[in-house]
């Protein structure tokens, strides 16, 4: 496959992701196909990391997953403030990194849109599907949430966003804005990085489209600049779900300042925190 693949076939642009086949009631839509591969993918590239060090046969590309890995740790640790609360939150965020970025740049690939299956496109990028994005991004402010009643109790998070109007009427108001805030902070998350590769891979399909045969030179450039965006999309991502997991815990103040609300049994904060 080539890049005048893209050149010689109009594009097909599409908000909504396409139906290949039904397994029973179950839709099987070409994003999830896509978004399958990466997501295989992904594990392969992670776990063959892992077994290369394990033996000791790590070649330069572990080193280098080994490195991206190291510093997005290193950047948890820092954000969070808690080393123990950190290591636990990698898994979820580091891995949410490869899955987008790996997914991002997939769908860049000359055979995504141009191969149909019946009337649609037989692949499509897992992060141009805005149902995908907004499951993540439920999954992130979830873990948020999870967190924040761990370590302050179900009662004491509550007490983030409700307070009494007649007591403390500023932070009563304050507390609404932070509530309402958890829901814009959900679409925030979600519409960001649909937004970027969506609107990345339909820029492609219009250059090549426009470009014609001359899109072998037109396309390597926006595809190195695509190639950026993704990676891009994926850390901000990733700093975005631990920076609002970090926002959920309790700081120095809390600990110190505000006693738990009754009933509520949350976790001692460590001396480190």
């Amino acid at each position: 496959m080539s890049l005048s693949i893209v050149a010689e076939s109009a594009p097909h642009i599409s908000i909504a992701p396409e139906t290949l086949f039904h397994i029973g009631p179950l839709l099987i839509t070409n994003s999830q196909l896509l978004g399958l591969l990466g997501g295989v993918l992904a594990f392969t590239v992670l776990w063959s990391t892992a077994r290369a060090f394990k033996n000791g046969t790590a070649g330069r590309f572990a080193h280098l997953i080994m490195w991206a890995f190291e510093s997005l740790y290193d950047t948890t640790v820092e954000v969070i403030g808690d080393t123990k609360i950190a290591k636990k939150v990698v898994p979820l965020a580091i891995t949410l990194v490869f899955f987008f970025v790996i997914n991002n740049w997939l769908g860049l690939l000359p055979i995504v849109g141009s191969i149909t299956y019946g009337e649609a496109p037989l692949l499509r990028g897992a992060a141009a599907d805005l149902n995908v994005t907004v499951a993540l991004a439920v999954i992130s402010i979830v873990t948020a949430q999870l967190w924040a009643m761990k370590r302050r109790g179900i009662f004491g998070n509550l007490g983030r966003y409700f307070v009494n109007p007649f007591k403390d009427p500023l932070h009563a108001f304050e507390g609404i804005l932070e509530f309402v805030a958890e829901f814009t902070r959900t679409a925030a998350l979600a519409l960001r990085i649909f937004g970027n590769v969506f609107g990345g891979e339909v820029l492609l399909g219009v250059i090549g489209f426009l470009t014609g045969y001359a899109s072998v030179v037109a396309l390597p450039i926006f595809y190195s600049l695509e190639l950026f965006v993704g990676a891009v999309q994926g850390y901000v991502f990733f700093m975005l779900t631990i920076a609002f997991i970090s926002l959920g815990l309790p700081g120095e103040e809390d600990a110190h300042g505000h006693e738990p609300a009754k009933g509520d049994k949350p976790e001692s904060v460590p001396e480190e925190a």
